[in-house]
């Protein structure tokens, strides 16, 4: 198996990537789409944060930056949902 923890953040953002793909031809209302398409771009922005930026050698720097990501990602899903 590959042992580059950036290889493995690609194919964790491959993935998740692929789950929003797949989540958009699912039968669910707009808003728990929009709302799971948010939530995967939010731990992909993490994933990228902790493994490219290499902010997971800094937690505070990490929390940080992880409690501004979601405060935006929340305020953007509350205007989605007006």
């Amino acid at each position: 198996m590959v042992n580059n923890p950036l290889i493995k953040a690609w194919f964790a953002l491959l993935g998740l990537s692929l789950g929003s793909a797949l989540l958009t031809m699912t039968p669910v209302p707009p808003a728990v789409m929009g709302g799971g398409i948010l939530l995967l771009a939010l731990i992909k922005g993490r994933v990228i944060l902790a493994r490219y930026l290499e902010l997971a050698h800094s937690p505070a720097w990490l929390r940080g930056f992880t409690m501004v990501l979601t405060g935006f990602a929340v305020l953007i899903f509350g205007l989605y949902s007006i």
